[in-house]
C-alpha cells in the first residue's frame, strides 16, 4: 500500500561526468520510514519539472521508491534546452544523457538506496527511458514514450522494459505494437500494454504544461483517464518491485 507521508526535496547533483549540466538541479522523493530502497530516476515531460511532474516524483516516493528527477533543462531553462534536449532524445548522444547518468549515480551513492535502479519517463522522458534501457539500469519504464529511430538497434541489450500507451494518442499511432515487436523479437522481458480510449498524458492527475497550451491538448484529447493511468502505475509498480531486487553479496 502506497504511504503518501513522503519527502520532497530540491536537490543540486554535485558529482557529474564530463558534459553534464554544469549546475544539475533536481527534485528527489524520499519515502516514509526508512530504507534501503530501490531507486528511480524520473525523467520528466517535454514542460520540464512542473506540477505534474513533482505529482509523479512524490507517487514513486510514496510507492516506497527513492525517487529523483533529473531537471534536464537546468543549464538554461526549456526555451534555451527544449530543441536540444528533444534532439538529444532522437539521436542518443548529448549531454540529456551525461544528466540522467549523474542521476542515476547519485541517487545510488545515497545511504538509503538498496543497489537497484530503475528509470521511468513521461512523453519526452519516456523516449530517454527507452534509450538508456541499456545503460546501467535494472527496469525501464517508457509511458508514452516515443519508440528509438531503430528500437532493435537501441534496444538490444535492454533492461526489462514496462510501456504503456493510448489507443487514440495520435502522435504515437502504432508504437506499442512496435515497441512489443522489438522487445519479442529480441527476447528481452517486457509487458506492453495499449489502454482504448486514451490518449497522450494520460498518466497525469492534471493538465499539464502552461496555460497557453491547456486548449490544444483539449483538441488533441491530451490529458488524464484516472483508470487507465491506476492500471499503468499498478503494472509499473508491480514490474519494479520484480526486477529491482538489491544485489546479491
Amino acid at each position: 500500500m502506497a504511504n503518501t507521508a513522503v519527502a520532497l526535496t530540491e536537490i543540486v547533483i554535485d558529482q557529474k561526468p564530463d558534459g553534464a549540466s554544469p549546475v544539475l538541479r533536481g527534485l528527489l522523493g524520499i519515502p516514509a520510514g526508512s530504507g534501503p530502497w530501490p531507486a528511480v530516476v524520473i525523467v520528466h515531460e517535454v514542460f520540464g519539472i512542473e506540477e505534474q511532474m513533482r505529482k509523479q516524483v512524490e507517487h514513486l516516493a510514496s510507492l516506497g521508491y527513492l525517487a529523483v528527477m533529473p531537471d534536464l533543462y537546468s543549464d538554461g531553462g526549456a526555451r534555451r534546452c527544449l530543441v536540444a534536449t528533444m534532439k538529444a532524445m532522437r539521436s542518443g548522444t548529448g549531454r540529456a544523457y551525461l544528466d540522467i547518468e549523474a542521476a542515476r549515480q547519485w541517487v545510488l551513492a545515497r545511504p538509503e538506496a538498496n543497489g537497484a535502479v530503475g528509470v521511468i519517463g513521461f512523453c519526452m522522458g519516456g523516449g530517454f527511458a527507452l534509450m538508456t534501457a541499456a545503460s546501467g539500469f535494472d527496469a525501464a519504464a517508457s509511458n508514452y514514450g516515443m519508440l528509438p529511430q531503430d528500437p532493435d538497434d537501441a534496444l538490444g541489450q535492454a533492461c526489462p522494459v514496462i510501456g504503456s500507451y493510448g489507443a487514440t494518442d495520435s502522435s504515437l499511432k502504432g508504437a506499442a505494437a512496435t515497441l512489443e515487436k522489438s522487445l519479442t523479437r529480441q527476447n528481452i522481458v517486457h509487458d506492453v500494454k495499449e489502454y482504448p480510449n486514451t490518449g497522450h498524458a494520460f498518466m497525469n492527475e492534471g493538465p499539464a504544461g502552461p496555460v497557453w497550451f491547456r486548449p490544444l491538448a483539449r483538441v488533441m484529447k491530451m490529458g488524464p483517464n484516472p483508470d487507465a493511468a491506476a492500471d499503468a502505475w499498478q503494472r509499473v509498480d508491480a514490474f519494479f518491485r520484480e526486477h529491482l531486487q538489491p544485489p546479491k553479496l
